[in-house]
């Protein structure tokens, strides 16, 4: 992709003259990160100084044919759909429909009035398609919640710590033009040179290729800024072995829907350092240059090039600052975005729901984070991803977020094995964390949180509904990465796999629930008599893996006395006619140890009874929960032993610290002290002196 600049965007009244000052940036900005880089000394930079009155130009329809995006030679949009290379004269850039302001409300923002579509130009008698502006608020409603759009703009980020990133801001700025509120969202990754911030900017295209990347569709960006505001400004700097750039976009539903242009228009302007004269070069030409900048020195916050230059001095060497503004307002016209009601956090307006519960539960409901995620943001960010390395931080409204993981929420917990299998095959192996809430059974929540490549795509996903609190305070946490999750990475696909896992989760609730229900003051659930051919195993507190009657061969895991894991496959209550207490068929094997079966019988001492329950089965059990409990207890006595020892560490280093600088003042003291007597010896001398 040639990366070319988009011009001639503006009508012939509203390209003036573009007065390009010099800009005079810090010393140092920039030729210290050289420095750091290539050991090459750069002089503070400054700008070319001239003044460009702007051509006033017709549209030109970009000259590529390969995509619908600007690849060819002319000065058309990144996002232009083309044309053909022998015609420049085909399509207007404007739509005939009459400009009028966009509407504040996102939900009824995307229609025109007058119509939605707009009037095209022919000559030549050719027709060629091109994205209209519309398309921009069109593809954005795949984000029902706004922090669902937040946390695409992090995935990025995210993503970019395999190019060194450290840290991603969230915060709210303000407007330099009106004072409004805006959303700066800023990492310090690998940046983006011209060609990558264009393919940013463009639909359909991805440069990750990581397996472990969570962005694939190159479609998250557009629609996750469209959705949280009309505008969005992106600066970008890159540092590579040959070069330093730094590149500015603009992607404005206003100054396309105001402007009435009938297709997305994307203008953006290059620099690249001069390492030879440490100034800053226009890439692809002044002309190009002038037009691109006049259109963002009108719909951008920034009036001047000096101020969007400046934008760059808080990004270092490379990274990337992303402001969103013309934040998109509420039905009651308040902005969608809270940022007043927590200075430390981003809340989204009215969003907070009563919980129906009894009157002594009602607190522990509503601050359960189950809760909170839906209307903070802090919270949300803080399950968002199930790891985050140690040497990457989010920080929202300058608080860094503190990493949660719901599994450290739960009580009694087990490990389920889960083999997918599709068409014969097995799709990979998923460990499901599952149990009860700390607070059950007062809180009344209950579900999976499914992650996919380490992100969040459903919280507390309730795969099954309850009228008499079976499920009640069941929660598990697994990463299911053998299925798709939908673009908006609010849910997931709805393939045969995904089914497969919903019914198999609903399965492991209702295990669960009935075999442990009594740990939270619940009557225990009596099982289904099988028939004598069936046998059904209990956990005994050994090691030992028993025959499976579930699906997909699911597994159980336990801490065990020796604080390991052992496996064991759990079998599921089967009733009389054959099928599980949830109505699926079962599957089982036909090598079971029929033998056995009629000895465990015989032990038992009786003939009739076709429910088999391990003789020391209680005895076992209560064991298994007092194991359990000393586990939980020995972790949480070694985590404070951790954490004393880290702070034994650190007092260490202070206490060693503290020495130094003692020593370093006694030092300077024995020199005053010399000094002293140095001038005490001079004053003797002159006294003696003097006398004489």
């Amino acid at each position: 992709m040639n990366c070319l600049d988009v011009v001639d965007l503006s009508s012939d009244d509203e390209l003036g003259e573009v007065d390009l000052k010099p800009v005079k940036l810090e010393p140092g900005t920039i030729g210290s990160m050289i420095q750091q880089q290539q050991n090459h000394s750069v002089q503070p930079v400054k700008l070319f100084s001239s003044k460009t009155q702007a051509r006033k130009q017709a549209s030109e329809e970009n000259k590529s044919s390969n995509n619908a995006l600007s690849t060819g030679q002319s000065s058309t949009s990144v996002l232009e759909q083309c044309q053909s290379p022998g015609d420049d004269t085909g399509v207007c850039s404007t739509s005939a429909v009459s400009p009028a302001p966009i509407c504040r409300q996102f939900w009824k923002a995307g229609s025109y009035e007058g119509g939605l579509g707009s009037k095209v130009t022919l000559q030549n008698s050719t027709n060629y398609l091109h994205v209209h502006p519309l398309f921009l608020h069109s593809n954005a409603t795949s984000h029902k919640w706004a922090f669902g759009a937040v946390a695409e703009l992090l995935d990025n980020a995210i993503d970019e710590i395999q190019n060194g990133a450290t840290f991603v801001i969230v915060d709210k700025i303000s407007n330099p033009r009106d004072g409004s509120p805006a959303l700066l969202v800023q990492d310090d990754g690998g940046g983006m040179d011209p060609e990558a911030i264009r393919r940013c900017m463009s639909f359909g295209f991805s440069d990750k290729k990581s397996k472990s990347a969570i962005g694939q569709y190159g479609n998250g960006f557009k629609t996750s800024s469209m959705r949280l505001g009309a505008d969005v400004i992106v600066f970008s700097r890159h540092l590579d072995d040959r070069s330093l750039t730094q590149s500015i976009g603009l992607l404005s539903y206003s100054f396309l829907t105001r402007t009435c242009h009938d297709r997305i228009v994307v203008p953006m302007v290059d620099y690249e350092l001069n390492l030879s004269s440490g100034t800053l070069d226009v890439l692809h030409g002044r002309e190009h240059f002038a037009s691109n900048l006049s259109i963002l020195l009108k719909w951008s916050p920034f009036s001047t090039e000096a101020e969007l230059l400046k934008q760059f001095d808080d990004i270092g060497s490379h990274g990337t600052k992303i402001i969103i503004y013309n934040l998109w307002l509420n039905n009651d016209g308040n902005s969608e975005l809270d940022f007043d009601s927590d200075e430390k956090d981003i809340c989204i307006s009215g969003d907070i729901k009563k919980v129906d519960t009894i009157p002594a539960w009602k607190a522990v409901n509503e601050q359960h984070i189950a809760r909170r995620y839906h209307h903070s943001l802090r919270v949300y960010l803080s399950i968002l991803y199930l790891r985050i390395p140690e040497t990457f931080r989010i920080i929202l409204r300058g608080e860094i977020v503190e990493h949660h993981n719901i599994a450290d929420d739960l009580k009694y917990i087990e490990y389920i094995l889960y083999k997918p299998q599709s068409v014969g095959s097995v799709e990979g192996a998923v460990v499901s964390t599952i149990g009860f809430l700390k607070e059950a059974p007062r809180v009344n929540i209950h579900g999976f949180c499914v992650y996919h490549k380490n992100r969040l795509i459903l919280p507390f996903w309730q795969v099954v509904s309850y009228s008499d609190s079976r499920g009640r305070g069941v929660v598990g946490v697994l990463e299911a990465n053998f299925v798709e999750p939908t673009h908006n990475k609010q849910d997931f696909e709805r393939t045969s796999l995904f089914q497969k896992l919903e019914g198999r989760l609903k399965e492991m609730t209702w295990e669960y629930w009935d075999y442990h229900c009594g740990l939270i003051g619940y009557q225990i659930r009596k099982k289904s008599q099988p028939p004598a051919s069936h046998y059904s195993s209990h956990f005994t507190g050994q090691s030992s893996v028993q025959e499976s009657v579930g699906l997909n061969k699911t597994y159980m895991v336990s801490d065990r006395v020796k604080g390991r894991l052992d496996v064991a496959e759990q079998s599921i209550p089967i009733s009389s006619h054959g099928r599980s207490m949830q109505g699926l068929p079962m599957k089982r094997k036909e090598h079971v140890d029929l033998v056995k079966i009629e000895k465990v019988k015989r032990q038992a001492g009786t003939g009739c009874k076709t429910y088999l329950q391990p003789l020391n089965g209680i005895g076992n059990h209560l064991r298994d929960e007092e194991t359990r409990n000393l586990l939980q207890e020995n972790k949480k006595l070694r985590a404070k032993c951790l954490e004393y020892d880290k702070r034994g560490e650190e007092l260490t280093i202070k206490v060693e610290e503290l020495k130094n600088e003692m020593r370093e003042v006694q030092r300077e003291y024995g020199q005053l002290l010399a000094e002293l007597k140095s001038l005490d010896a001079v004053k003797d001398e002159k006294d003696v002196n003097g006398r004489d």
